[in-house]
């Protein structure tokens, strides 16, 4: 083989250096093939290292979950530049009167909604429950730092209908919605389901949307419900989540813990987690039931689970809107079909 790049006739140099090029070409674009998957798995590795805090205690849940036990003051919400001094606040200053659930309107048959994870243990006093992330989540996004975050396109602008169907580049939303004033807090009861997602590409959810600003860059939401979103999680389990966003899904916000900006102070309920039991077609119905308020004194905005969980807040120093008040509530759900 040395003499096609050494030797040989003047007619058939040509043809020599041609054959001598490729042999160079050839383990030159498998180095940097293999540079490209080595610098992808070095990017997902720090990623895993700033997501996943140090953990007291972990849990393994029967969906195959790990929740990660942190101590509160570890949680991913003081790696944001906004909050690194930030002191805890452990309990609002201010409830809503009058704003508690009538849960006695779920079926006589039903169960209160829990968490899978709760199956196999909780987490002590002076932690928060995170579920872990795996390697294969980040992988499934389409590159890792868009991994937990929304696309700018999944904001329901309402139009002129009431409720509104809004379909956007395939995400369809369904709403009903509130603006005009301004407002300190919502709640919502919010029927509890398991559809069938045919893609991984593709979810569904049903949520609350508290909203500041207009319908262009610099959009403030704070979100939250319930979801099954495959692309995300990895399974089709209805999940309990949340959401923040000050720049309308660009660069600011996630989902859950999945980036600093959420202050949680509960340790029995994990943002991402697998909630059950279920509602069923002619059989048991069930729902999550949650209130987002904002505390005049602090300028937070809080989240409870029902009567019992309040989850923590999200700091008012987030927002440029919503530091003052929401412009719009909306109540919904949205569905994407992204197939070809």
């Amino acid at each position: 083989m040395a003499t096609l790049c050494g030797s040989g006739k003047i007619r058939g140099r040509a043809v020599k250096m041609v054959l001598c090029s490729l042999l160079f070409l050839i383990p030159m674009a498998s180095s940097a093939g293999r540079s490209s998957i080595s610098h992808r798995k070095l990017e997902v590795q720090q990623q895993l290292m700033r997501l996943n805090k140090p953990a007291l205690k972990s849990v393994k849940s029967p969906d195959g979950d790990i929740i990660d036990c942190v101590h509160i003051n570890h949680q991913p919400a003081f790696d944001h530049p906004l909050l690194k001094n930030h002191t805890v606040q452990t309990t609002p200053s201010f409830h809503p009167k009058g704003r508690s659930f009538d849960e006695s309107k779920v079926s006589s048959n039903s169960k209160p909604i829990t968490q899978l994870w709760h199956l196999n243990g909780r987490c002590p006093e002076g932690t928060i429950p995170i579920r872990r992330t795996k390697e294969d989540d980040v992988l499934r996004a389409s590159s890792v730092e868009s991994y937990g975050r929304k696309k700018q396109l999944s904001i329901p602008q309402p139009t002129s209908a009431e409720p509104d169907l809004i379909a956007q580049s395939g995400h369809q939303h369904a709403i009903v919605y509130v603006e005009g004033d301004k407002y300190y807090g919502a709640k919502a009861t919010i029927n509890v389901w398991k559809p069938q997602i045919q893609q991984t590409n593709e979810f569904s959810l049903s949520q609350i949307w508290i909203l500041g600003g207009s319908f262009g860059e610099d959009l403030n939401s704070i979100e939250a419900g319930w979801q099954v979103s495959p692309d995300l999680y990895g399974d089709n389990n209805t999940r309990l989540f949340t959401y923040w966003t000050s720049d309308a899904y660009q660069a600011t916000g996630c989902y859950n813990l999945l980036c600093s900006g959420f202050v949680q102070i509960n340790n029995e309920i994990a943002m991402g987690a697998s909630v059950y039991p279920v509602s069923g077609y002619g059989d048991s119905q069930y729902d999550i039931n949650i209130l987002v308020w904002k505390d005049p004194k602090e300028g937070n905005w809080w989240m409870q689970l029902g009567n019992k969980y309040v989850l923590g807040y999200w700091p008012g120093i987030l927002f440029s809107y919503l530091v003052d008040s929401a412009s719009m509530i909306e109540w919904g759900g949205e569905v994407s079909e992204l197939r070809g």
